[in-house]
């Protein structure tokens, strides 16, 4: 086990499509010793693991870029590459640490996907001190429940929203407040 640890681990995960580069919130599964993730129809990542390829799992910890990244699609210049072997990933230039994967489809529906994932390289970029902060922990909760909502329009995600907000506006910085601010412009 490395940098990802048991559970789900939540990461800005980036792909590519041709020359293009995508950046998307997700949960990436360690359990008993394999990786995986589970994507719903419709996201650029999904298409771009459809076709095959490769995912990395990157480590940044700026509520706004999780928020951003969930909704919208982030300039080119965030973007760096990143040769492991002879596959070329696409990976945050910003991120503190990553981790890439190859990946396979191992379940199809019609809605969505399972991902399995096989380790080909981790890196550590530079190392932080992360207080854990109710804040930041919940924007990345709101965020999921936010990207479903805006599907779905479920007064029951809405309310959680809502209690997460209460607690990013109690226990978040000016960074946090301002996540929630452009996650509730997303939503409206």
């Amino acid at each position: 086990m490395g940098i990802l640890k048991e559970g789900i681990n939540e990461v800005i995960a980036t792909t590519r499509s041709g020359t293009l580069c995508n950046a998307a919130p997700i949960g990436i599964r360690w359990e008993k010793g394999s990786y995986s993730l589970i994507l719903f129809f419709g996201s650029h990542t999904f298409a771009n693991l459809e076709r095959g390829g490769g995912i990395v799992a990157n480590f940044v910890f700026d509520p706004v870029l999780y928020v951003r990244t969930a909704f919208e699609d982030v300039e080119p210049s965030a973007f760096c590459e990143e040769i492991v072997g002879d596959k070329s990933f696409c990976r945050l230039a910003d991120a503190e640490a990553w981790v890439a994967f190859s990946a396979m489809v191992e379940k199809k529906t019609p809605r969505a996907m399972k991902i399995r994932l096989v380790h080909e390289k981790e890196f550590t970029e530079k190392i932080g001190l992360h207080p854990v902060n109710r804040g930041f922990n919940s924007i990345i909760d709101a965020t999921v429940h936010a990207t479903r909502y805006r599907l779905s329009r479920d007064p029951g995600l809405k309310a959680w929203i809502d209690y997460h907000a209460g607690i990013i506006r109690k226990c978040g910085g000016a960074r946090e407040l301002e996540a929630l601010e452009m996650l509730l412009d997303y939503i409206a």
